[in-house]
């Protein structure tokens, strides 16, 4: 037979075995005998070559077959593939298999067994004899007839078609590898060189760098010495790779990335390609199938959303090129590419021809967003940023295929399997939301064939409904995730806002499914970024935490990664905002946004997250000083200076209002004192004085709890940004210390008030005791004060953190404490019976921690331990027997709690201690922001009594208007001036972020 039939018999050879069309082959040439041993890094080699057959889709891979060199890597490289993709099933997958997407086609009969044992002999390599009485001829004609095949674009079942890409990959070879490689280039064949491998694969680029040195570098590559006839010929076939230079890609494997080959594939693909006449061909099948209308519709395709789209308008040409793309949709898919390392010609190759088959019919708006669809599922970020810019949109319809086919996990059931993916963490976040999310549209598609009246509807509500669809399910998610209660959004809409996505439909997107990349770009072209910013960074942290309590440790570190990138973005942005206009940049920190359902700004949003470094940031130090002293002169003796002149500015500062607090605060403290020592257990409190005291204290202290009410309920003030449930604001009350500190105040005052009251005795012994008590944390809570001090205010912190220390070292004290005192009781008073006789204060329980806890503290009391005292305190008279074994384990007790326990301890306060000092100013400007919030709007006691109705009547007021006052906007000059200035801030902020792109 003639050679061309043999390649055609070869041919359909292959189909039959492999039952599928390649839309890549890849022809690794090169095995050969050297008299030059040379190691070269293998394991890069196969890597970039399954990574680039994987990113090809369906590929093949030709080989010789042999059992040493390059042939044997390129086996390794499959059966290391096949073991990832099934595991221990790798064997049990023959060739056929349909997700087996890398086909092994040996260029040699003879069969060889790829797992070498005994009980495994299926064959997952197609055999085919292209040798020719040892040449190669075979080989590069086969080449030539699969370049000539055509492939449809996009999928296995439409007209359009392309022709089948292929490669001829070099590595190590001979000198009949380099004549092939001539050939190749001489038909147009794309030749990738993997330098670095030896032999002929780095003869080529030596020849082409410096061609004067080719017979020296000859000789020590191929170990051999050269006849006039033999380096003629070598030399010819480099002249004719020379001249096609064009069409070689040079793949470094000592210095390049693995996933850096399919970039260098496809630009060498497509470089051979004729592209005008390919696109010319598709443009030709676009108009004709558009002047056409499909005859052979079937019932399912009537029913799919390009119907339906053509229904309302949509021409023909958005439905043709959909169909281009649809059934490859429904294919596996492939791992995602690295943006580092993709081009446009990257594989596969059909985003390169969509787009410019885009370009060509010039159907962006109709037909964009489909490649704008695959781009994102697929990460090519170079596609998503060029269509982005071309004003390509996303419509809602294809947001549920977008999070199906990239949040949820395929192999799991929703309802009946916990995983360790995203899906599972959305679920034990909200379950409803995560279901419509990750398994609602995909389960639709596989009912609809049975059912399609009834998940025809579920699907249009998942693409469109308002409430009910991905998109909203998604915002609600996120604002459950961060705790805010999610707000309507009335507007007016249109069609187009109703059937497309914006960009921040797609970052949001992008934070779920982790795509660092994309969440960048669509932040870049968002608004409020500092906002948006800060937010993605919040919901990043807070998944990052959920899913380290399921204990996915990459998964936790990768999304906490995430998180600190953007918190660095906006850090960068609001730098660059101080510099260009500080009075902007400090107002900005205060611009309200509505983002994803949430109302809010970022100094609210870093605030509310702990996030310090914002918080302290100098944007905010200006905006917090500013309010401080209401816009008057920051400096003490200044703002003093200015009262006369501007009297109601000066009163109604938080400064004004906080040491009028603290001075009325003192004043009660007095008085409090004077009332406890004097008027509680004598009968001094029936004369006037004492009861001015008492009084005063409850009116004070009644006046206080109400503003404490109202900062805890979030009534007044600053409401519109804490939409928090109840629950979550008194969690969030709680955490404060100096809150805790108030109404533990609170509560034992008004117990002593009952107690004094309900239970009178002679001396009130137990309500002088809950009065002193009360008196003492008034008196803790008094240190607040300097809690805005420069110097104090850090040292209070210390204090702070220091008592969680300490909580942590008297509970594992207590255990020990126990432990020892029960040693002690049990060899002293072995008989003892009574052990809870008498009232509380009697019992035994506090002598077992009586003596081992004033050990600790060096008061060994061994005269007690030794036995020598008569009687012990509280015993009812029975003597103490005196056991060498309580002096033993009180030895190792004292040692091992002075030595161990106290020095533990120390080192504990030590280390916290630094590591306030470190962020000492961080922590300290986050408490001043604690104070500033809360005196801005607060009355100090007891002089807020006097307004309590009218802010409660307020408080009624704006609670019932505070929707309609979000949707209602304000026509006066202060409030248009107001909205300029913020739409410049916005612009500024988005002219920073497009200057960092790239530099974090």
């Amino acid at each position: 037979m003639s050679s061309n039939e043999t390649s055609e018999d070869n041919w359909k050879k292959i189909m039959a075995a492999v039952k599928v069309t390649p839309t890549m082959v890849f022809s690794v040439i090169g095995d050969s005998d050297s008299f030059v041993p040379r190691p070269w890094p293998k394991t890069v080699f196969q890597t970039a070559l399954i990574d680039a057959a994987k990113s090809g889709g369906e590929t093949w891979i030709l080989y010789s077959g042999s059992e040493q060199g390059v042939s044997k890597a390129v086996k390794d490289a499959y059966v290391k593939y096949g073991t990832r993709e099934f595991g221990t099933k790798n064997f049990d997958r023959p060739i056929e298999y349909a997700n087996r997407h890398i086909k092994l086609i040996s260029t040699t009969d003879t069969k060889v067994d790829l797992t070498q044992t005994e009980e495994n002999h299926k064959e997952t390599v197609v055999h085919c004899n292209l040798q020719n009485g040892g040449h190669d001829s075979s080989l590069l004609d086969f080449e030539k007839f699969v370049s000539e095949q055509e492939v449809p674009l996009f999928s296995q079942s439409n007209g359009f078609r392309m022709p089948i890409p292929i490669a001829i990959i070099v590595c190590e070879g001979d000198v009949q590898t380099v004549a092939h490689t001539a050939g190749a280039l001489q038909h147009k064949l794309p030749v990738i060189i993997m330098k670095g491998s030896g032999k002929a694969a780095d003869l080529i680029p030596v020849y082409l760098e410096r061609p004067d040195q080719l017979r020296k570098e000859a000789g020590i590559l191929f170990g051999m010495k050269f006849e006039d006839t033999l380096f003629s010929a070598l030399k010819k076939d480099l002249e004719i790779i020379c001249e096609n230079k064009d069409l070689v890609g040079i793949f470094d494997l000592n210095c390049d990335d693995p996933l850096k080959l399919s970039s260098i594939v496809g630009e060498s693909v497509v470089s051979c390609w004729s592209v005008e006449k390919t696109l010319t061909t598709l443009k030709k099948e676009v108009e004709k199938d558009t002047n056409q209308v499909s005859q052979e519709t079937t019932p399912k395709e009537t029913v799919k959303s390009e119907v339906q789209e053509d229904n309302l308008g949509t021409s023909i040409g958005k439905m043709t090129f959909r169909k281009l793309i649809e059934s490859f949709k429904k294919q596996p898919r492939r791992d995602v590419l690295d943006p580092s390392f993709t081009t446009p010609t990257s594989l596969p190759l059909y985003f390169y021809f969509g787009y410019q088959l885009l370009q060509e019919t010039n159907k962006w708006e109709e037909c964009g967003d489909i490649l704008l669809l695959e781009a994102l599922k697929e990460n090519r970020c170079d596609y998503v940023m060029v269509l982005l810019d071309r004003g390509v949109k996303l419509t809602k319809k294809n947001l549920p295929e977008l999070y199906a086919q990239t949040a949820s996990c395929e192999a799991c059931k929703f309802k009946k399997h916990d995983c360790f993916h995203m899906q599972w963490i959305l679920k034990q976040i909200l379950p409803p939301e995560a279901e419509t999310i990750c398994h609602t549209y995909p389960h639709a598609l596989k009912k609809l064939d049975k059912s399609p009246g009834k998940y025809e509807g579920k699907i249009e509500n998942l693409q469109h409904h308002p409430i009910y669809s991905v998109a909203a399910s998604a915002k609600r998610l996120c604002c459950k995730i961060l705790q805010y209660e999610a707000l309507k959004i009335d507007g007016q809409t249109t069609n187009e806002t109703l059937n497309t996505s914006d960009t921040s439909d797609i970052l949001l997107w992008a934070i779920f499914a982790n795509r660092k990349e994309i969440a960048e770009i669509c932040w870049l072209r968002g608004t409020d970024h500092i906002l948006s910013g800060l937010i993605c960074s919040v919901l990043l942290h807070k998944l990052s935490k959920k899913a380290l309590r399921v204990k996915e440790h990459c998964l936790s570190e990768d999304l906490e990664e995430h998180a600190k990138l953007f918190e660095q973005r906006c850090i960068k942005i609001m730098d660059g905002m101080y510099k260009e206009d500080t009075e902007h940049a400090a107002r900005a920190m205060n611009d309200e946004a509505m983002i994803w359902g949430v109302k809010t700004s970022p100094l609210t949003i870093a605030y509310e997250n702990f996030m310090y470094e914002i918080v302290a940031h100098i944007c905010s130090r200006k905006y917090l000083n500013r309010k401080w002293y209401n816009k008057l002169p920051p400096d003490l003796f200044s703002f003093f200076q200015t009262a006369p002149q501007k009297k109601i500015r000066f009163i109604q500062a938080p400064l004004t209002k906080y040491i009028i607090n603290y001075i009325m605060f003192f004043t009660m403290l007095i008085m409090y004192s004077a009332f406890v020592l004097t008027s509680v257990h004598t009968n001094y409190y029936e004369q006037g004085v004492g009861k001015i005291f008492e009084y005063y204290v409850y009116i004070w202290t009644f006046g206080d709890f109400i503003e404490e009410c109202i900062s805890c309920f979030n009534f007044l003030g600053s409401e519109s940004r804490f939409r928090r449930s109840i629950r979550l604001r008194i969690k969030r009350y709680l955490y404060d210390f100096w809150n805790a500190v108030d109404l533990l105040s609170y509560i034992l005052l008004i117990i002593a008030l009952f107690v004094r009251h309900l239970h009178p005795s002679e001396n009130f012994t137990i309500a002088r005791r809950m009065f002193s008590f009360s008196l003492l944390i008034m008196y803790l809570r008094f240190l607040e004060v300097f809690l805005i001090h420069r110097t104090l205010g850090p040292s209070l912190i210390m204090i702070k953190e220091m008592l969680k220390d300490l909580s942590g070292f008297l509970l594992i004290a207590l255990f020990v404490v126990l432990g020892v005192g029960c040693y002690y009781h049990a060899n002293q008073y072995p008989d003892y019976q009574n052990f809870w006789s008498g009232g509380w204060t009697e019992w035994r329980i506090w002598d077992l921690l009586y003596y081992p806890y004033w050990q600790i503290y060096a008061e060994l009391n061994l005269d007690y331990l030794q036995a020598e005292e008569a009687v012990s305190p509280g015993s009812n008279d029975i003597a103490p027997l005196k056991d060498w074994t309580v002096i033993a384990v009180a030895a190792a007790y004292l040692l091992f709690a002075h030595l161990l326990l106290v020095n533990l301890v120390i080192a504990m306060f030590s280390y916290t201690f630094e590591r306030v000092q470190q962020n000492s100013e961080k922590l300290w400007w986050y408490e001043r922001y604690t104070a500033v919030h809360d005196y801005e709007w607060r009355i100090p006691s007891p002089f807020n009594m006097l307004f309590i109705p009218n802010r409660i009547r307020n408080c009624c007021i704006v609670k019932g208007c505070c929707q309609q006052c979000q949707k209602v906007g304000s026509n006066d000059g202060y409030k248009k001036k107001r909205m300029t200035n913020q739409e410049y801030r916005r612009e500024l902020q988005r002219m920073l972020a497009g200057s960092i792109y790239n530099k974090i």
